[in-house]
């Protein structure tokens, strides 16, 4: 009998160690491998998502419509149920948010009718400006997330995320003082999307495997454009012969950033409180990827079966889909507009010009209002120095990549999950993150011509 136990406890053991491979290979080779297609590398996630928007760009068109139109519907009923004093038989508290966010949400319900139907002012119509917003933000955004949570559940429920976590654990705690297992929020940001990196993060504050400040520190710290993103920018400002030189400098200067800012406010005082009770990391005993072996396969024995995992990522990220798209889309947009059609931020970029011109980068009057624009959107700060020397596009290139925080899709994303971080809070980092980078960035620049 204690033969026949120790045999099944054997298989069992095996068992947790072939799921924990074979997931961990099968997600490595997503979202990882890189391919070459049409002459340009990507990874399997991107063409997959692409090929979606490519080949069915009407179907995702109106499949956003129906989520946006969805979420203003469910979220106006969620208000009524917390005014109501009668008992429902479905509870929509999912969907509760405050009135401003509730006009956020009809707001961009509006602008998404608008722009599907072609109905409304000029300005919201162009292709800068809705068009831009909608079929390319938004649009990504809502196909990426349901199939991003799909795929990344492979890492997350059957032990990747201990494997990952353990091994990156002695780097990970003293340099960003943030568990190991963040480094696959990191990854899934830089090689997929934001939005993926921010579903894992806001899913492991949600299940207390991060603190309030951990998960506010990586939100905002490395919530990075995909690669793909960095390959844009350096395309619009002719700049892809020095695209690895770019990709090296961003990675270096957000790693900087992020070891400066965890150490001063407002990171430094956030509470280290968790949402149950804490879900401590493993400390590893002996061989390090031998600890990162075993942790991982204990979780992957404690998880469902495969395709229960899988429903359950992509039930997640469709819920949090239905929340952020008209968000997204309201305050992306308006903040496109009030730096296309105001002069705002050539005020505001105006003081800037002094600090431009004393780092020794040309062309100052166009790098000062593009170095802070790209709160708006990311994308604007290349389109700013399209015309300058080559210096100030690098220059630019590398900033806007490093800032991470914009209105048209990071910053109303994060004020919609769990995460605990303020638009104040946010704004502060957006200028230090600027402020911090600049000097560094104009010494690489200086360095690199």
């Amino acid at each position: 009998m204690k033969q026949t136990s120790r045999t099944v406890e054997t298989a069992n053991n095996r068992l947790s160690y072939v799921k924990l491979w074979s997931t961990m290979i099968i997600g490595f080779l997503f979202f990882l491998l890189p391919i070459k297609v049409d002459g340009a590398w990507t990874i399997p996630f991107d063409v997959f998502v692409s090929s979606i928007q490519d080949h069915f760009p009407q179907m995702v068109a109106f499949y956003v419509l129906l989520i946006i139109l969805l979420s203003a519907v469910l979220s106006t009923i969620a208000l009524i149920q917390s005014r109501s004093n009668t008992e429902w038989s479905r509870d929509f508290s999912y969907f509760r948010t405050s009135i401003p966010f509730l006009i956020f949400r009809l707001l961009g319900a509006v602008f998404a009718i608008m722009i599907v139907f072609n109905i409304g002012p000029e300005a919201v119509l162009l292709p800068n400006t809705g068009q831009l917003m909608y079929h390319n933000l938004v649009s990504s955004v809502a196909v990426i997330v349901p199939l991003g949570a799909f795929f990344v559940t492979l890492f997350v429920a059957f032990g990747g995320l201990e494997f990952i976590g353990t091994l990156s654990k002695p780097i990970m705690r003293p340099l960003f003082k943030v568990p190991g297992r963040a480094s696959l929020d990191i990854v899934a940001s830089i090689v997929a999307s934001y939005s993926v990196g921010i579903y894992v993060t806001n899913k492991m504050y949600k299940q207390s495997r991060y603190s309030a400040k951990e998960s506010i520190i990586i939100v905002t710290c490395f919530s990075s454009v995909s690669i793909g993103f960095f390959a844009v920018v350096a395309s619009t400002l002719d700049l892809l012969h020095l695209f690895p030189l770019i990709f090296l400098s961003v990675t270096f200067v957000m790693i900087v950033l992020a070891a400066i800012l965890v150490r001063i406010p407002p990171l430094s005082r956030k509470p280290d409180t968790f949402v149950g009770e804490p879900v401590e990391e493993e400390q590893p005993e002996g061989n390090l990827f031998k600890a990162a072996l075993r942790i991982g396969a204990a979780r992957a024995k404690e998880s469902n079966q495969l395709f229960k995992e899988l429903f359950s990522g992509l039930l997640d990220g469709g819920k949090l889909t239905i929340l952020i798209l008209p968000t997204i889309l309201s305050i992306g947009l308006s903040a496109i507009l009030i730096a296309e059609y105001t002069p705002v931020f050539q005020w505001i970029g105006k003081p800037m010009e002094p600090l431009i011109m004393l780092l020794g980068i040309p062309d100052a009057h166009l790098v000062a209002p593009a170095s802070l624009v790209g709160i708006a959107e990311m994308f604007l700060p290349a389109l700013f120095v399209v015309e300058a020397a080559v210096e100030a596009k690098f220059f630019i290139a590398v900033l806007s990549l490093s800032q991470v925080l914009f209105f048209s899709a990071v910053i109303p994303l994060l004020m919609e999950v769990d995460v605990p971080v303020t638009l104040k809070d946010m704004l502060i980092l957006f200028v230090l993150r600027t402020l911090i980078a600049m000097p560094i960035i104009a010494l690489i620049t200086h360095i690199v011509f």
